[in-house]
């Protein structure tokens, strides 16, 4: 047999990274991470379905991806409700034949001290990123084939506490874990679909605004590399978890944050 040459092995690796044939939703993708999260899966080979509860912001961005090569098609929907779920998931497959990826992005934060939470304002927190990312994995697993994989976004949060006071974000980002463990544990055996999260640490993007000076003071107070993450930092994490890059993986946890949740 003829040996394998360098270049040859070094392109078998990074074929490991592309998603090319391969479709892709990314939810909560008109802004922050989510935004960015579908120009790196477009980026290397996807096509993507960008969801968020704001039309006109999926129009501009699938109008920029459409710019840079990539085939985007936008949907508005909200991840609470299960009939929007499964119409996007019928919807990837009826635009692209087929759903292969699903990045559960979608998300609310908020800082309220926990003696003046309202139960409304919880309640509507863990419904958005606890229960709208389960919504989505369920919708998408009734038409994903072995091989496919989900990625749930969840936080370093889901792991340490927050120097602020976010008993809900927290409590609900934490249970993204358990759900990936557990969802994990039911389909990558069955089914073959990988489920893993992604955790990903204080990052700068045009949704900190004006509160960039104290996030970083305090991140380089409280964490190994002292420094905000950058998207493409978060980029290249995702785009390991949703290609087969990740094969051996599922069930897992991919910490990127620059050492905040060990110190």
């Amino acid at each position: 047999m003829p040996e394998t040459q360098p270049e040859d092995r070094m392109n078998q690796y990074l074929d490991r990274f592309r998603a090319d044939g391969k479709v892709a939703i990314v939810t909560g993708a008109s802004s922050g991470l989510g935004l960015g999260f579908a120009r790196a899966i477009g980026s290397v080979g996807a096509s993507v379905v960008v969801a968020a509860r704001r039309g006109a912001r999926l129009d501009e961005l699938c109008a920029e991806l459409a710019s840079e090569g990539i085939t985007a098609h936008p949907f508005v929907m909200d991840v609470t409700d299960t009939d929007q779920c499964k119409e996007l998931v019928g919807a990837a497959v009826d635009r692209f034949g087929r759903l292969d990826i699903l990045i559960n992005n979608a998300g609310l934060g908020g800082s309220v001290p926990s003696h003046k939470e309202s139960p409304e304002h919880f309640r509507t927190v863990v419904d958005v990123n606890l229960m709208g990312t389960y919504w989505m994995a369920q919708a998408a697993v009734a038409v994903m084939t072995p091989g496919s994989a989900i990625v749930n976004i969840a936080s370093l949060h889901s792991l340490t506490a927050s120097q602020f006071p976010q008993a809900a974000y927290t409590a609900s980002k934490a249970g993204v874990l358990g759900l990936t463990r557990d969802l994990a544990s039911q389909w990558s055996k069955r089914r073959g679909i990988r489920v893993n999260a992604l955790c990903p640490g204080y990052v700068e993007t045009e949704m900190t605004g004006d509160a960039i000076a104290p996030l970083s003071q305090m991140v380089e107070q409280h964490s190994i590399l002292g420094r905000l993450g950058n998207q493409e930092e978060m980029d290249s994490g995702l785009i390991f978890l949703a290609t087969d890059a990740s094969s051996y993986m599922t069930g897992g946890s991919l910490v990127i944050d620059g050492g905040y949740s060990v110190v």
